[in-house]
């Protein structure tokens, strides 16, 4: 379970770093001015930094308390298994 939610953490990491690529790639003609233009990528940069490095804190937080957050759903799951028996 673990190795599948960071394998979708960085999924999701690697979509919305394509995404704001194509973004502003895609509207790179419709920025009226050179500092329009530098003031949007500099807004792009801020929100791929901040959103990696929260991600990367997400799973080092999931990595700490892993035995606890996978303890539960295993709990969980055996005992919904053991109700349909």
């Amino acid at each position: 379970m673990h190795r599948g939610d960071i394998r979708v953490a960085w999924a999701f990491v690697l979509g919305l770093w394509f995404a704001i690529i194509f973004v502003a790639l895609a509207t790179w003609d419709l920025a009226p001015a050179g500092t329009a233009r530098l003031i949007l990528l500099g807004a792009g940069a801020v929100i791929l930094l901040f959103n990696t490095a929260a991600i990367m804190a997400m799973l080092r937080h999931y990595r700490e308390d892993r035995d606890f957050i996978y303890g539960l759903d295993i709990t969980f799951l055996d005992q919904a298994r053991g109700a349909r028996k």
